[in-house]
């Protein structure tokens, strides 16, 4: 397969570690992005063709992804970069894969629904390790305990960010996090909650953030309430303190492109030695109305790594027929086990 999948951002680094694991798998995909003099090393390195196509080139995009089956796009962030990718994947009946973490972007990709059963194409965003593991354990619990009204993830072990993750980051920096709150998205300053996890060695205090699952595991399982957690390192305490001071500050276009333009200088991302070294560690916790539990853990390799493998995994799964047509979760699709074989995956149920 040479022409049906398309990586746009294929230069990141993200999408340099999908093209190595759909190359490792015998996939070859067109490698895409606007930048030729970091686009054509990477292209060469893996003997792979390239397009350059800027996303502001509406014409030029859907001649990109013309001849395609797949378009994943790992280039964000993705607040700036979805509407125009999916909008061509529409327009040229392409199916769209992404791996963001972005609840807006995932709000905002659900109104295709429609435009996408229409036209015969599966619309799948965060298929990287936010969120196919995680919405993975949110069925599985779900499916534990059939009436839970209440979701709960704590994730431990996610100590690198990309320099794409970063500008990421700041840009939601300001706006504090999302929850879940019967049905409805609601948004409280940042850290503002604590949550306890036990991910294999005794409780361990985490604070509430925006991540992906506040928006995929409500598709995935219909649970109304549904909060996120990270493992309370200090880094993340003292930065979620920063955001809640200097939230109006932070904000303000200018100081959003004054604080991406430092973030240039920050390593593309950490390296293959410090990556192998590292594990995640899921827990997903559910409850009814009676207050029965029902909780499991899961572990991954470091989350970078496991973007690599589990995106690769799901376009393959597209590439092969496998998917819904209209907007769809990973684990609404493919079903709660579907990570189970991959390398480096454990799962166990703790209630």
């Amino acid at each position: 397969m040479s022409d049906d999948l398309l990586i746009y951002g294929g230069n990141g680094f993200t999408g340099k570690l999908i093209a190595r694991n759909l190359v490792t798998n015998g996939i070859r995909p067109i490698l895409a992005g606007r930048n030729q003099a970091k686009l054509a090393p990477v292209a060469a390195e893996l003997g792979l063709e390239y397009r350059i196509v800027n996303l502001g080139d509406p014409q030029g995009l859907d001649r990109a992804l013309a001849d395609v089956d797949v378009g994943l796009l790992a280039a964000g962030p993705f607040s700036a970069t979805y509407q125009p990718f999916v909008e061509s994947c529409l327009r040229t009946r392409t199916h769209y894969l992404d791996v963001t973490g972005e609840v807006p972007v995932i709000e905002a990709l659900a109104h295709y629904d429609e435009e996408a059963r229409a036209q015969g194409i599966t619309i799948m965003p965060s298929v990287g390790f936010d969120v196919v593991p995680s919405d993975c354990l949110s069925l599985h619990v779900a499916k534990r305990l059939p009436n839970a009204t209440r979701l709960l993830l704590g994730f431990t072990g996610l100590e690198f960010t990309t320099r794409g993750s970063a500008k990421t980051l700041m840009e939601l920096a300001g706006f504090g996090v999302n929850i879940r709150r019967d049905g409805q998205l609601r948004r409280l300053p940042a850290g503002e909650l604590r949550r306890e996890f036990d991910y294999g060695w005794g409780p361990s205090l985490g604070i509430n953030v925006g991540w992906g699952d506040v928006s995929c595991a409500y598709y995935t399982t219909g649970i109304p309430n549904i909060e996120v957690y990270f493992d309370d390192l200090t880094g993340l305490r003292v930065m979620m303190g920063a955001s809640r001071l200097a939230s109006p500050v932070l904000a303000m276009p200018q100081w959003q492109a004054i604080a991406k333009s430092w973030m240039d200088m920050l390593p593309e991302g950490p390296t293959d030695q410090q990556r192998a070294s590292k594990q995640m560690v899921i827990v997903a916790e559910v409850e009814d109305a009676a207050g029965n539990l029902s909780i499991s853990r899961m572990t991954t390799p470091e989350a970078y790594t496991f973007t690599g493998i589990v995106a690769s995994a799901v376009a393959r799964s597209v590439l092969d027929k496998r998917y819904a047509t209209g907007f769809q979760t990973a684990a609404r699709v493919y079903g709660p086990d579907y990570v189970l074989p991959l390398t480096g995956v454990s799962r166990e149920d703790i209630q």
